[in-house]
């Protein structure tokens, strides 16, 4: 019973970020949420828990591919642009190996990787 409280409150907390924040925030928030379904995609990894260390690594490459990957503009970003949707489709492929082959340096380094971009993206000023 408390879990379902918690996971709506967590929802409408998530909601709440969501209308309030701004366009440089919505991508700090896709970060977040592909750093934390790597992570959690590792927990499951390690206690054998396949099912869902595959949804958390499907969740973590639709966040990349539909999220950060669809919000590059590839027309006037340029050299960066066209580098980082290099580089999330090297990550998304990445996860489909580790998840394949249980591989948990595979999502550490997707991790790492995501995360460098992630510290770059939360120091650039609005």
């Amino acid at each position: 019973m408390y879990k379902v409280g918690s996971n709506a409150y967590k929802q409408v907390n998530l909601e709440t970020s969501v209308s309030q924040a701004s366009p440089h925030q919505l991508i700090v928030l896709l970060f977040d949420g592909a750093l934390n379904a790597i992570r959690l995609a590792d927990l499951h990894m390690q206690k054998g828990n396949i099912p869902d260390k595959g949804k958390a690594i499907s969740k973590a490459i639709n966040i990349i591919d539909n999220g950060l990957k669809s919000s590059l503009d590839l027309n006037q970003g340029g050299e960066i642009a066209e580098n980082l949707d290099q580089l999330y489709q090297y990550i998304s492929q990445q996860l489909v190996l580790a998840n394949l082959h249980n591989d948990s340096k595979k999502l550490q380094t997707c991790f790492d990787l995501l995360d460098n971009i992630a510290q770059a993206w939360r120091e650039i000023a609005e």
